[in-house]
Protein backbone atom coordinates (compact mmCIF):
# COMPACT_ATOMS: atom_id res chain seq x y z
CA UNK A 1 0.00 0.00 0.00
CA UNK A 2 1.45 3.52 -1.17
CA UNK A 3 1.49 6.09 1.20
CA UNK A 4 -0.92 8.35 -0.65
CA UNK A 5 -3.54 5.45 -0.66
CA UNK A 6 -2.79 4.68 3.39
CA UNK A 7 -3.78 8.54 4.01
CA UNK A 8 -7.00 8.00 1.82
CA UNK A 9 -7.93 4.97 3.79
CA UNK A 10 -7.21 6.96 6.81
CA UNK A 11 -9.33 9.99 6.01
CA UNK A 12 -12.07 7.47 4.92
CA UNK A 13 -12.01 6.06 8.64
CA UNK A 14 -11.84 8.98 10.33
CA UNK A 15 -14.91 10.59 8.56
CA UNK A 16 -17.00 7.91 9.55
CA UNK A 17 -15.73 7.93 13.23
CA UNK A 18 -15.92 12.00 13.54
CA UNK A 19 -18.24 13.50 11.01
CA UNK A 20 -16.93 15.85 8.59
CA UNK A 21 -19.51 18.66 9.35
CA UNK A 22 -17.72 18.89 12.24
CA UNK A 23 -14.79 20.53 11.17
CA UNK A 24 -12.63 18.68 14.13
CA UNK A 25 -10.02 16.94 11.19
CA UNK A 26 -7.24 14.85 12.87
CA UNK A 27 -8.11 16.71 16.47
CA UNK A 28 -10.22 13.96 18.05
CA UNK A 29 -7.68 11.38 17.73
CA UNK A 30 -4.97 13.39 19.10
CA UNK A 31 -6.94 14.50 22.05
CA UNK A 32 -7.27 10.57 22.83
CA UNK A 33 -3.55 10.72 23.64
CA UNK A 34 -4.40 12.54 27.75
CA UNK A 35 -5.82 8.77 27.80
CA UNK A 36 -1.90 7.83 28.68
CA UNK A 37 -2.78 9.99 32.27
CA UNK A 38 -4.92 7.14 32.95
CA UNK A 39 -1.97 4.44 32.63
CA UNK A 40 1.02 7.03 34.82
CA UNK A 41 -0.13 5.22 37.90
CA UNK A 42 1.10 2.00 37.07
CA UNK A 43 4.61 3.27 36.75
CA UNK A 44 4.46 4.78 40.09
CA UNK A 45 3.26 1.42 41.64
CA UNK A 46 -0.11 2.80 42.88
CA UNK A 47 -1.77 0.47 40.46
CA UNK A 48 -2.85 -3.14 41.78
CA UNK A 49 -3.46 -5.87 39.04
CA UNK A 50 -7.19 -5.62 39.81
CA UNK A 51 -6.61 -1.60 39.30
CA UNK A 52 -4.74 -1.78 35.95
CA UNK A 53 -7.15 -4.71 34.55
CA UNK A 54 -10.06 -2.58 35.60
CA UNK A 55 -8.47 0.51 33.65
CA UNK A 56 -7.80 -1.20 29.98
CA UNK A 57 -11.36 -2.78 30.10
CA UNK A 58 -12.60 0.65 30.73
CA UNK A 59 -10.64 2.12 27.55
CA UNK A 60 -12.70 0.27 25.26
CA UNK A 61 -15.77 1.12 26.52
CA UNK A 62 -14.81 4.73 26.59
CA UNK A 63 -13.85 4.76 22.78
CA UNK A 64 -17.25 3.86 21.56
CA UNK A 65 -18.63 6.38 24.03
CA UNK A 66 -16.10 8.94 22.79
CA UNK A 67 -16.63 8.47 19.17
CA UNK A 68 -20.67 8.21 19.58
CA UNK A 69 -20.48 11.74 21.20
CA UNK A 70 -19.88 13.14 18.26
CA UNK A 71 -22.69 12.38 16.53
CA UNK A 72 -25.37 12.57 18.78
CA UNK A 73 -27.23 15.55 20.06
CA UNK A 74 -29.62 16.23 23.05
CA UNK A 75 -30.81 14.06 25.47
CA UNK A 76 -28.60 10.94 23.39
CA UNK A 77 -25.98 13.13 24.05
CA UNK A 78 -26.52 13.72 27.83
CA UNK A 79 -26.80 10.11 27.99
CA UNK A 80 -23.41 9.83 26.56
CA UNK A 81 -22.02 12.29 28.60
CA UNK A 82 -23.12 10.76 31.90
CA UNK A 83 -21.63 7.51 30.80
CA UNK A 84 -18.08 8.59 30.49
CA UNK A 85 -18.45 10.33 33.73
CA UNK A 86 -19.55 7.39 34.96
CA UNK A 87 -16.73 5.03 34.05
CA UNK A 88 -14.69 7.82 36.03
CA UNK A 89 -16.30 7.25 39.04
CA UNK A 90 -16.98 3.89 38.49
CA UNK A 91 -12.81 3.01 37.88
CA UNK A 92 -11.72 6.02 40.77
CA UNK A 93 -11.19 3.56 43.70
CA UNK A 94 -8.65 1.82 42.00
CA UNK A 95 -7.00 4.23 39.68
CA UNK A 96 -6.89 7.81 41.08
CA UNK A 97 -6.18 9.23 37.35
CA UNK A 98 -9.47 8.49 36.67
CA UNK A 99 -10.78 12.03 36.99
CA UNK A 100 -9.30 11.93 33.21
CA UNK A 101 -13.43 10.21 32.14
CA UNK A 102 -14.49 13.07 34.04
CA UNK A 103 -12.37 15.87 31.88
CA UNK A 104 -13.44 14.53 28.83
CA UNK A 105 -17.22 14.00 29.50
CA UNK A 106 -16.72 17.88 30.77
CA UNK A 107 -15.12 18.84 27.17
CA UNK A 108 -18.82 17.65 25.43
CA UNK A 109 -21.08 19.69 27.63
CA UNK A 110 -20.49 23.13 25.64
CA UNK A 111 -22.33 20.94 22.82
CA UNK A 112 -24.90 19.95 24.89
CA UNK A 113 -26.13 22.93 26.65
CA UNK A 114 -25.02 24.97 24.13
CA UNK A 115 -24.62 28.64 26.91
CA UNK A 116 -21.49 28.43 29.18
CA UNK A 117 -23.19 28.95 32.40
CA UNK A 118 -25.11 25.85 32.11
CA UNK A 119 -21.79 23.63 31.23
CA UNK A 120 -20.22 24.95 34.30
CA UNK A 121 -23.05 24.44 35.79
CA UNK A 122 -23.42 20.65 35.13
CA UNK A 123 -19.25 20.24 35.35
CA UNK A 124 -19.13 21.77 39.01
CA UNK A 125 -22.07 19.24 39.41
CA UNK A 126 -20.52 16.25 38.62
CA UNK A 127 -16.33 17.51 40.08
CA UNK A 128 -18.61 18.00 43.02
CA UNK A 129 -19.84 14.05 43.24
CA UNK A 130 -16.39 13.01 42.18
CA UNK A 131 -15.02 15.13 45.00
CA UNK A 132 -17.36 13.20 47.75
CA UNK A 133 -16.44 10.00 46.22
CA UNK A 134 -12.87 10.87 46.22
CA UNK A 135 -13.49 11.71 50.54
CA UNK A 136 -15.00 8.94 50.73
CA UNK A 137 -13.06 6.55 49.25
CA UNK A 138 -9.88 8.45 50.22
CA UNK A 139 -8.42 9.17 47.27
CA UNK A 140 -6.33 12.09 47.26
CA UNK A 141 -7.74 15.51 46.99
CA UNK A 142 -5.68 16.44 44.16
CA UNK A 143 -7.52 14.33 41.81
CA UNK A 144 -10.99 16.08 42.60
CA UNK A 145 -8.79 19.04 41.76
CA UNK A 146 -6.96 18.67 38.72
CA UNK A 147 -10.39 17.44 37.23
CA UNK A 148 -11.87 20.88 38.63
CA UNK A 149 -9.10 22.89 37.14
CA UNK A 150 -8.39 21.13 33.50
CA UNK A 151 -12.03 20.38 33.50
CA UNK A 152 -12.88 24.15 33.43
CA UNK A 153 -10.26 24.83 31.31
CA UNK A 154 -11.47 22.54 28.41
CA UNK A 155 -15.36 23.15 29.28
CA UNK A 156 -14.37 27.32 28.35
CA UNK A 157 -11.96 26.65 25.62
CA UNK A 158 -14.36 24.01 23.61
CA UNK A 159 -17.68 26.50 24.36
CA UNK A 160 -15.24 29.43 21.95
CA UNK A 161 -14.51 27.02 19.71
CA UNK A 162 -17.99 26.28 18.96
CA UNK A 163 -19.07 29.66 19.34
CA UNK A 164 -16.22 30.29 16.59
CA UNK A 165 -17.26 27.58 14.66
CA UNK A 166 -20.44 29.06 14.07
CA UNK A 167 -19.39 32.43 13.51
CA UNK A 168 -17.43 31.16 11.03
CA UNK A 169 -20.48 29.40 9.50
CA UNK A 170 -22.37 32.42 9.78
CA UNK A 171 -19.71 34.42 8.04
CA UNK A 172 -19.27 32.24 5.04
CA UNK A 173 -23.09 32.51 4.89
CA UNK A 174 -22.54 36.17 4.46
CA UNK A 175 -19.79 36.39 2.26
CA UNK A 176 -21.98 33.98 -0.28
CA UNK A 177 -25.17 36.25 0.10
CA UNK A 178 -23.05 39.12 -0.65
CA UNK A 179 -21.40 37.49 -3.89
CA UNK A 180 -24.85 35.93 -5.02
CA UNK A 181 -26.56 39.95 -4.88
CA UNK A 182 -23.11 40.99 -6.13
CA UNK A 183 -24.03 38.72 -8.91
CA UNK A 184 -27.52 39.51 -9.22
CA UNK A 185 -26.98 42.98 -9.82
CA UNK A 186 -24.57 42.46 -12.29
CA UNK A 187 -26.86 39.97 -14.34
CA UNK A 188 -29.63 42.39 -13.80
CA UNK A 189 -27.07 45.48 -15.30
CA UNK A 190 -26.28 43.32 -18.56
CA UNK A 191 -29.81 41.95 -18.85
CA UNK A 192 -30.85 45.79 -19.00
CA UNK A 193 -27.98 46.65 -21.67
CA UNK A 194 -28.51 43.26 -23.53
CA UNK A 195 -32.19 44.56 -23.95
CA UNK A 196 -31.26 48.05 -24.95
CA UNK A 197 -28.79 47.04 -27.69
CA UNK A 198 -30.99 44.24 -29.08
CA UNK A 199 -34.00 45.97 -28.90
CA UNK A 200 -32.05 48.73 -31.22
CA UNK A 201 -30.54 46.41 -33.23
CA UNK A 202 -33.13 44.14 -34.30
CA UNK A 203 -35.23 46.72 -35.10
CA UNK A 204 -32.63 48.45 -37.13
CA UNK A 205 -31.54 44.92 -38.74
CA UNK A 206 -35.58 44.43 -39.48
CA UNK A 207 -35.57 47.70 -41.04
CA UNK A 208 -33.02 47.73 -43.27
CA UNK A 209 -34.09 43.88 -43.67
CA UNK A 210 -37.52 45.17 -45.49
CA UNK A 211 -35.47 48.00 -47.64
CA UNK A 212 -33.53 45.54 -49.35
CA UNK A 213 -36.66 43.23 -50.37
CA UNK A 214 -38.79 46.42 -51.94
CA UNK A 215 -35.13 47.44 -53.57
CA UNK A 216 -33.99 43.78 -54.89
CA UNK A 217 -36.29 43.96 -58.11
CA UNK A 218 -35.77 47.66 -58.94
CA UNK A 219 -32.10 48.61 -57.82
CA UNK A 220 -29.85 44.97 -56.95
CA UNK A 221 -27.29 47.37 -56.47
CA UNK A 222 -28.98 49.37 -53.83
CA UNK A 223 -30.30 46.05 -52.28
CA UNK A 224 -26.63 44.57 -52.03
CA UNK A 225 -25.82 47.68 -50.11
CA UNK A 226 -28.68 47.72 -47.49
CA UNK A 227 -27.80 43.68 -47.11
CA UNK A 228 -23.79 44.57 -46.22
CA UNK A 229 -25.51 47.11 -43.72
CA UNK A 230 -27.32 44.26 -42.49
CA UNK A 231 -24.53 42.27 -42.05
CA UNK A 232 -22.48 44.88 -40.34
CA UNK A 233 -24.90 45.72 -37.91
CA UNK A 234 -25.20 42.19 -37.03
CA UNK A 235 -21.75 41.34 -36.62
CA UNK A 236 -21.22 44.32 -34.18
CA UNK A 237 -24.27 43.43 -32.20
CA UNK A 238 -23.04 40.16 -31.57
CA UNK A 239 -19.17 41.67 -30.91
CA UNK A 240 -21.38 43.43 -27.96
CA UNK A 241 -23.07 40.80 -27.01
CA UNK A 242 -20.18 38.98 -26.77
CA UNK A 243 -18.70 41.45 -24.54
CA UNK A 244 -21.80 42.02 -22.19
CA UNK A 245 -21.88 38.08 -21.56
CA UNK A 246 -18.51 38.22 -20.71
CA UNK A 247 -18.84 40.49 -18.47
CA UNK A 248 -21.22 37.78 -16.49
CA UNK A 249 -17.91 35.38 -16.02
CA UNK A 250 -15.93 38.06 -14.73
CA UNK A 251 -14.62 38.66 -10.84
CA UNK A 252 -14.78 42.66 -10.30
CA UNK A 253 -12.32 44.30 -7.31
CA UNK A 254 -14.94 45.70 -5.47
CA UNK A 255 -17.33 42.16 -4.43
CA UNK A 256 -13.80 40.91 -3.27
CA UNK A 257 -12.95 43.67 -1.76
CA UNK A 258 -16.04 43.82 0.24
CA UNK A 259 -15.98 39.32 1.00
CA UNK A 260 -12.63 39.79 1.84
CA UNK A 261 -13.13 42.73 4.57
CA UNK A 262 -16.20 40.49 5.94
CA UNK A 263 -13.89 37.51 5.72
CA UNK A 264 -10.75 39.12 8.10
CA UNK A 265 -12.58 41.24 10.12
CA UNK A 266 -15.24 38.76 11.11
CA UNK A 267 -12.13 36.71 12.02
CA UNK A 268 -10.47 39.55 14.13
CA UNK A 269 -8.39 40.45 11.52
CA UNK A 270 -7.40 44.41 10.81
CA UNK A 271 -8.08 44.86 7.40
CA UNK A 272 -7.56 47.97 4.84
CA UNK A 273 -6.75 48.73 1.41
CA UNK A 274 -5.67 51.60 -1.11
CA UNK A 275 -7.22 51.35 -4.81
CA UNK A 276 -6.02 53.55 -7.66
CA UNK A 277 -8.49 53.75 -10.49
CA UNK A 278 -6.59 52.17 -13.34
CA UNK A 279 -8.25 51.31 -16.63
CA UNK A 280 -8.06 47.44 -16.41
CA UNK A 281 -9.43 45.04 -19.11
CA UNK A 282 -11.89 42.76 -17.64
CA UNK A 283 -9.85 40.00 -18.44
CA UNK A 284 -6.92 41.99 -16.27
CA UNK A 285 -9.57 42.99 -13.26
CA UNK A 286 -10.83 39.45 -13.26
CA UNK A 287 -7.21 37.99 -12.63
CA UNK A 288 -6.54 40.69 -9.86
CA UNK A 289 -9.96 39.82 -8.01
CA UNK A 290 -9.36 36.22 -8.34
CA UNK A 291 -5.83 37.21 -6.48
CA UNK A 292 -7.30 38.82 -4.56
CA UNK A 293 -9.77 36.13 -3.41
CA UNK A 294 -6.84 33.55 -3.35
CA UNK A 295 -4.45 35.57 -0.80
CA UNK A 296 -7.48 36.78 1.81
CA UNK A 297 -8.44 32.81 2.08
CA UNK A 298 -4.53 32.05 2.18
CA UNK A 299 -4.72 34.54 5.35
CA UNK A 300 -7.62 33.23 7.00
CA UNK A 301 -6.51 30.18 6.66
CA UNK A 302 -3.07 29.87 7.12
CA UNK A 303 -1.01 33.11 8.10
CA UNK A 304 -1.88 33.74 12.10
CA UNK A 305 -2.29 37.00 11.35
CA UNK A 306 -3.35 40.33 12.85
CA UNK A 307 -3.68 42.65 10.21
CA UNK A 308 -3.58 42.37 6.88
CA UNK A 309 -3.17 45.25 3.63
CA UNK A 310 -4.71 45.34 -0.37
CA UNK A 311 -3.00 47.48 -2.57
CA UNK A 312 -3.44 48.26 -6.46
CA UNK A 313 -1.12 50.98 -7.76
CA UNK A 314 0.78 52.09 -11.66
CA UNK A 315 4.20 51.10 -11.69
CA UNK A 316 5.82 52.26 -14.95
CA UNK A 317 3.73 49.89 -17.38
CA UNK A 318 1.96 47.85 -14.95
CA UNK A 319 -0.25 47.61 -12.53
CA UNK A 320 0.65 46.13 -9.31
CA UNK A 321 -1.66 44.32 -7.05
CA UNK A 322 -0.19 43.46 -3.41
CA UNK A 323 -1.52 41.58 -0.78
CA UNK A 324 0.58 41.81 2.66
CA UNK A 325 -0.47 40.18 5.88
CA UNK A 326 1.71 40.67 9.27
CA UNK A 327 1.50 37.50 10.06
CA UNK A 328 3.78 33.81 10.59
CA UNK A 329 5.34 33.84 6.80
CA UNK A 330 7.30 30.90 5.70
CA UNK A 331 4.78 29.95 2.81
CA UNK A 332 6.04 28.06 -0.07
CA UNK A 333 5.30 28.73 -3.63
CA UNK A 334 1.77 28.06 -3.09
CA UNK A 335 -1.09 25.61 -3.71
CA UNK A 336 -3.42 24.89 -6.59
CA UNK A 337 -4.96 28.11 -5.92
CA UNK A 338 -1.81 30.35 -6.22
CA UNK A 339 -0.38 28.28 -9.32
CA UNK A 340 -3.58 28.55 -11.01
CA UNK A 341 -3.52 32.78 -10.39
CA UNK A 342 0.03 32.52 -11.74
CA UNK A 343 -0.60 30.78 -14.90
CA UNK A 344 -4.11 33.31 -15.62
CA UNK A 345 -1.79 35.81 -14.94
CA UNK A 346 1.05 35.07 -17.01
CA UNK A 347 -1.56 34.34 -19.92
CA UNK A 348 -2.24 37.75 -19.56
CA UNK A 349 1.61 39.00 -19.61
CA UNK A 350 1.64 38.93 -15.71
CA UNK A 351 3.89 37.69 -13.06
CA UNK A 352 2.68 36.81 -9.46
CA UNK A 353 5.73 36.87 -6.70
CA UNK A 354 5.70 35.58 -3.28
CA UNK A 355 7.60 36.88 -0.74
CA UNK A 356 7.47 35.37 3.22
CA UNK A 357 10.03 35.34 5.44
CA UNK A 358 9.47 33.13 8.34
CA UNK A 359 8.28 35.30 11.48
CA UNK A 360 7.93 38.24 9.04
CA UNK A 361 4.61 38.20 7.27
CA UNK A 362 3.75 37.13 3.67
CA UNK A 363 3.36 39.31 0.46
CA UNK A 364 2.25 38.98 -2.57
CA UNK A 365 2.70 41.47 -5.86
CA UNK A 366 1.10 40.45 -8.93
CA UNK A 367 2.03 42.23 -12.07
CA UNK A 368 -0.01 42.87 -15.37
CA UNK A 369 1.00 45.30 -18.01
CA UNK A 370 -1.43 48.30 -18.89
CA UNK A 371 -2.36 49.43 -22.74
CA UNK A 372 -0.11 52.38 -23.42
CA UNK A 373 -2.35 55.60 -22.15
CA UNK A 374 -4.11 54.35 -19.45
CA UNK A 375 -4.80 56.63 -17.86
CA UNK A 376 -5.24 56.85 -13.76
CA UNK A 377 -7.32 58.58 -11.90
CA UNK A 378 -7.05 59.94 -8.35
CA UNK A 379 -6.37 57.56 -5.62
CA UNK A 380 -9.05 55.98 -3.76
CA UNK A 381 -8.12 56.01 -0.17
CA UNK A 382 -10.53 53.26 1.76
CA UNK A 383 -9.22 52.57 5.34
CA UNK A 384 -11.30 50.41 6.86
CA UNK A 385 -9.10 50.74 10.28
CA UNK A 386 -5.64 51.32 9.60
CA UNK A 387 -3.93 52.40 6.73
CA UNK A 388 -2.76 49.49 4.69
CA UNK A 389 1.17 48.43 5.02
Amino acid sequence: MTLRSFITVAERWRDRLVPPSKGLGWGPFLWLGYLVFMLLPAFGGWLDTTGLVATWLAIPVFLVLYFLAFRLEGASLLSAVLAIAGLGFALLPWNPFANTYLIYAGSFLPALTRTLPRALALLLLLVGLFSLQAWWTGVHWLSPAIALLVGVSTCVGNYYAIQKTLKDAELRLSMDEVRRLARLAERERIGRDLHDLLGHTLSLIALKAELARKLVHRDAQAAQAEIAEVERVARDALAQVRRAVTGIRSATLEPELASARLLLEGAGIDFSYVMAELELAPAQETALALTVREGVTNVHRHACASRVGIGLRREGGFAVLTVSDDGRGGAGEGGNGLRGMRERLRALGGTLEIHSPPGQGTRLVARLPLAPGDGVAEDRVAPLRRDAA
